[in-house]
């Protein structure tokens, strides 16, 4: 694995972070699934996770034919995102981060990824973020000279629903510009925010888990109380007929 200085955390956890899964902070909360990337912490949060990430550097992770995608316009404020196929969703252009299965290989003529030969259009190389980053870590050994200096990365055209309203950007993130030292973190920002999520302790997370399964079975209780007294309730409104002498 190469020095940071040839591969920054940031992006090395990038492409290895499973998105979309349920934050473990807010499992109780709706719409809690880890959407948004955290460059200054290095982790995936979810929307409820803002407040505390609110002067940080912020991608937004989308979902497009199943797989986890950038906006082309975000990502290139970080890296060279040249000779990487972009789809467009929404009216926006976006890049895959890591490349997908194939169940055969492209045996046709024309370009193909230069990393997993899957078919491409021309004039592209690569199929998504990471064949390229493999490509130039095997061929030029670092991936420094792609990338830019980036001090402010708000999401762009975020909006969330939330148990008690919208959130959107600019109500989130009005911290600024966030203050980084030499290496690239945060000088106040990230050890708050890794602060924060220590806090999750293992027994907090069970007691959650432990009280939502105990109102879940409640619930079947109840559920189950509620459809014995239907059925007693009909049986008691048959109507007896009379025995004739």
């Amino acid at each position: 694995m190469p020095d940071h200085a040839q591969y920054p955390p940031w992006l090395d956890t990038l492409l290895s972070e499973k998105f979309f899964s349920p934050c473990l902070l807010h499992e109780s909360s709706k719409k809690n699934e880890k959407n948004i990337f955290c460059l200054d912490c290095c982790t995936s949060i979810c929307p409820h996770c803002l407040h505390y990430h609110r002067s940080h550097r912020l991608l937004q992770v989308r979902r497009y034919v199943y797989h986890d995608v950038i906006r082309l316009d975000d990502l290139e404020k970080l890296i060279d995102c040249g000779f990487v196929q972009s789809y467009t969703t929404n009216s926006a252009k976006v890049v895959f981060l890591n490349q997908r299965p194939q169940s055969r290989p492209f045996k046709g003529s024309g370009s193909v990824c230069h990393t997993c030969d899957r078919s491409l259009q021309d004039p592209y190389h690569f199929c998504s973020l990471s064949c390229k980053v493999s490509y130039l870590l095997r061929y030029e050994g670092c991936v420094s000279r792609y990338l830019y200096e980036c001090e402010y990365l708000p999401l762009s055209d975020f909006v969330k629903e939330m148990e008690d309203g919208q959130m959107t950007p600019i109500s989130v993130l009005d911290g600024g510009i966030s203050l980084r030292t030499s290496s690239g973190s945060s000088a106040n920002g990230a050890v708050e925010c890794r602060t924060l999520a220590c806090t999750a302790t293992t027994e907090t997370v069970t007691r959650r888990k432990r009280t939502a399964a105990i109102s879940s079975r409640n619930r079947q209780i109840a559920a189950a109380i509620r459809a014995t007294c239907q059925v007693v309730s009909r049986r008691k409104g048959v109507p007896h007929r009379s025995i004739g002498n």
